[in-house]
């Protein structure tokens, strides 16, 4: 089985889903390879830009001496960043969605779910190591993180694990209360940049490429589910408007798994091949009969 699936997936004649899946590791490989020079090219502007620079730096001294002065205020941006928005509650959100979608045979959905938040963890990660960006170092720091700075993974995660659960959910909110679930959503990541700006722990440029970064990442793997869609005879959505999968208020909400060799039918092709072999050896046979019937 496990054969199979891997020479399906390597099948250029793949089916629908060998071909999803394929699609789906080249676009978070390429998102990656993407991501990487996009960063070091942000942070080589923020280093080299003066008003970048000064914006960062003006925009955490204000926020830190309002933090100061607000303890409680202080209190309430940790329980929001460190809970509410924290990204091992974002990702455990996630992987509860995969579970459930799993559990709605939504198979394709749970896979784009379940690849779209690892890969903006992943890459976020891949990105702060390469980048090595001191985090902001202000008098009487009012909270404190590790690693590096660049991008914000907080931020990041937030953009990713927001965009999952809105676009996988969204078939299912009735339509007058779509505009609220959005709503929702962007208060949710503008809040996290919000929360780790003031917090002192990160540049508003480290939110902002965090930001930039789980977009590039989502969008890459939406589109790879569309042309699924696609592929597959399934009308085109307005993924904003209806969600990735509209289908997913039905009871079956995707057809089945197709992992064949080709679309023309891979191993029942070749299995019916035989039979025809057969047919044609049976009518040289009864020509050379009718030959030799001539012949007496």
């Amino acid at each position: 089985m496990a054969q199979r699936i891997i020479r399906a997936f390597l099948s250029r004649r793949a089916g629908p889903d060998a071909a999803f899946g394929r699609r789906l590791v080249l676009a978070v490989t390429a998102t990656a390879v993407a991501a990487v020079p996009f960063a070091l090219a942000l942070v080589l502007v923020e280093s080299g830009w003066p008003p970048l620079h000064r914006l960062d730096r003006e925009t955490a001294e204000g926020l830190h001496r309002a933090a100061l002065a607000h303890p409680v205020l202080v209190h309430l941006l940790e329980f929001l960043t460190g809970v509410v928005w924290d990204p091992v509650t974002m990702r455990l959100l996630v992987a509860a969605l995969v579970v459930w979608l799993l559990t709605r045979r939504a198979w394709r959905l749970a896979a784009w779910a379940g690849v779209t938040a690892t890969a903006g963890g992943l890459i976020g990660l891949l990105v702060k190591n390469v980048v090595e960006r001191a985090r902001p170092h202000l008098p009487d720091p009012v909270s404190h993180a590790p690693g590096f700075s660049f991008p914000s993974g907080h931020a990041m995660t937030a953009t990713t694990s927001c965009a999952v659960l809105l676009l996988v959910l969204l078939p299912l909110v009735p339509p007058p209360r779509r505009l609220l679930a959005w709503v929702l959503a962007v208060i949710s990541v503008v809040g996290v940049g919000f929360t780790r700006v003031a917090l002192g722990v990160h540049w508003v440029s480290d939110v902002v490429g965090g930001w930039l970064l789980g977009l590039a990442v989502v969008t890459a793997t939406t589109l790879v589910f569309e042309a699924w869609r696609a592929d597959t005879g399934l009308r085109r959505t307005d993924p904003a408007e209806e969600g990735l999968e509209p289908e997913l208020r039905s009871t079956s909400p995707e057809p089945a798994l197709d992992l064949r060799h080709g679309s023309d039918g891979g191993t029942a092709g070749r299995s019916g091949a035989a039979p025809d072999h057969g047919g044609r050896a049976g009518d040289r046979r009864e020509r050379d009969r009718s030959r030799g019937r001539r012949a007496v």
